[in-house]
């Protein structure tokens, strides 16, 4: 009977399904997996097109508990205020900013549309999941102090790093980052940049009050319901195969447009969507540790992001950074992350997860992945060795005076590396954030990590425009409502962008750094 049910199902889900005496009615879109993508996907849509439905499925107990979660994540606010990683040098000793101004630019879309939530009172108390931190970038070494130093002056070119400061005097580094200064003894020439305006954000914190809005507009939310398959129909639309974990029971559900925004375990459900585009891609899981300070009085002597540069080898999600957060409305300190290796492609998947994907079209890329990255193999071999006192001796190039009982382990969410062919050669390992779409729209998912949901605005946006291009020109004028510099380059309009960062701080309660993003100096 089950057999007859499914096939049943997959040939006539057009029109409805009957599954254990449950009727299943088509709908127009399936969002899968409640994380930030989703929910701000969910949340575009309601806004532009209302009247369409929406349904969510997403295995856990509740929202945002996978990448998204406070705790799996650093909560940057990704702008590119300190990230070393995306202003590479050049041969000729030059700095290449232009990764740096594409993610500010990305990152200020996503403010907007946070402030426009909050202006239309669609989400409230924005200081619950944004907040003013100090973003920095810290180096050591002649060669590094050198390179910094560039990097500064190039970023301050640009109207989107205006106020970000430089200091080589150790003297003004100890009343930036005390913490970090207090007992250095290395006679190594440091260095560090300033950017006031930076932020905290607490995307488990968003992603839940985001799934509150849509469950207001009706949006209908399945929590602990496991996707287990997704096939095209006869009639095009997507049949999605749906675990229902509490009863047991396999629900059928088909939409016009399916959304596969699972963080890692995007990858096997695109994989069983058969479509073209899934073929030749594979994944790489990366997990990570951080440090978490529970002293706080130790807690208390640090108010900054501070990033340093990745070692050799390393990816450059495992870049040393010592943070403070605000999680649950506490002031916290973490240091990390620490990489390791998990064949698992979600903090709570399988161990089967990384052969799983393998499939006879990825195969010659995953292996030629694996000959072009030993040197990452062996790091991560490496970091997986560490005892929690190496650990330790890493946090105090950061803190020198930190002491083992002040800190504890936690184990951070998982990332799956994207792998696919590109001109760089089969195989080549990807450390952005990408959109895997059908050719007809009807199908996307999201892959890789960071910056991740910093963007998650441009990146739905870039999702909007290749899913649903017939709508976008009479979706315009609200997406400019919701999002003002929509279609526009901040980096050329400066005069828009001060605007838009003045709005945006205000509506967000971080109007008090506005004035100091203005200020440039060189100590």
């Amino acid at each position: 009977m089950f057999f007859v049910t499914t096939t049943l199902f997959y040939a006539n889900i057009g029109i409805r399904k009957v599954v254990m005496g449950k009727i299943h009615e088509k709908t127009d879109i399936i969002l899968i997996g409640a994380g930030a993508m989703s929910a701000t996907l969910g949340s575009l849509l309601k806004e532009l097109a209302p009247e369409w439905e929406i349904k969510v499925f997403e295995k856990l107990g509740k929202a945002g508990e996978e990448s998204s979660n406070e705790w799996n994540n650093a909560g940057t606010g990704h702008s590119a205020l300190c990230e070393l990683n995306y202003t590479p040098q050049k041969p000729d000793g030059s700095v290449d900013i232009s990764k740096a101004i594409k993610v500010n630019e990305q990152f200020q879309l996503s403010r907007q549309f946070w402030s426009y939530l909050v202006k239309s009172n669609l989400i409230s108390n924005p200081d619950d999941f944004i907040m003013p931190i100090p973003h920095m970038s810290l180096v050591e070494g002649e060669e590094n102090v050198t390179f910094l130093k560039k990097r500064f002056e190039a970023l301050s070119s640009s109207p989107l790093f205006q106020g970000m400061k430089f200091s080589d005097d150790p003297e003004k580094l100890k009343e930036w980052i005390p913490l970090i200064m207090q007992d250095r003894t290395s006679n190594e020439p440091i260095a560090a940049t300033k950017v006031d305006s930076g932020t905290d954000v607490n995307f488990g914190a968003l992603t839940r009050m985001l799934f509150d809005h849509l469950e207001a507009k009706n949006v209908e939310v399945n929590y602990r319901h496991s996707v287990e398959d997704i096939k095209r129909t006869s009639d095009g639309m997507w049949g999605v195969k749906v675990h229902n974990i509490d009863s047991n029971v396999c629900e059928y559900h088909a939409a016009k447009f399916v959304f596969i925004g699972g963080g890692g375990g995007s990858l096997p459900l695109l994989q069983k969507t058969g479509i073209p585009e899934s073929k030749h891609i594979g994944g790489f899981p990366v997990s990570g540790l951080f440090l978490v300070c529970n002293n706080p009085e130790v807690v208390e002597q640090h108010h900054a992001k501070v990033y340093g540069k990745a070692k050799v080898g390393a990816p450059p999600m495992s870049v040393p950074h010592l943070d403070t957060r605000y999680i649950d409305n506490k002031k916290t300190l973490l240091f990390g992350p620490f990489a390791g290796f998990s064949p698992k492609f979600l903090k709570t998947g399988s161990n089967l997860d990384l052969i799983g994907s393998v499939k006879p079209n990825n195969v010659l890329t995953m292996l030629a992945a694996g000959v072009k990255e030993m040197a990452l193999t062996k790091y991560l071999v490496q970091q997986v060795m560490l005892s929690n006192e190496q650990r330790m001796e890493e946090l105090r190039e950061f803190i020198p005076s930190a002491k083992s009982e002040d800190w504890e382990v936690v184990t951070a969410g998982q990332r799956v590396q994207v792998i696919k062919d590109t001109k760089a050669g089969k195989g080549t390992l990807q450390f952005g954030t990408e959109v895997v779409s059908a050719s007809d729209g009807s199908i996307a998912a999201l892959l890789g990590a960071s910056p991740g949901a910093s963007t998650a605005v441009h990146v739905m946006l870039e999702v909007l425009q290749k899913c649903f291009p017939q709508h976008i020109k009479e979706w315009e004028s609200k997406i400019k409502e919701m999002i003002p510099s929509y279609g526009q380059s901040l980096v050329e309009n400066p005069e828009l962008f001060q605007e838009i960062l003045t709005s945006t701080s205000e509506t967000l309660g971080l109007a008090e750094n506005v004035s100091l993003h203005k200020s440039q100096s060189v100590s």
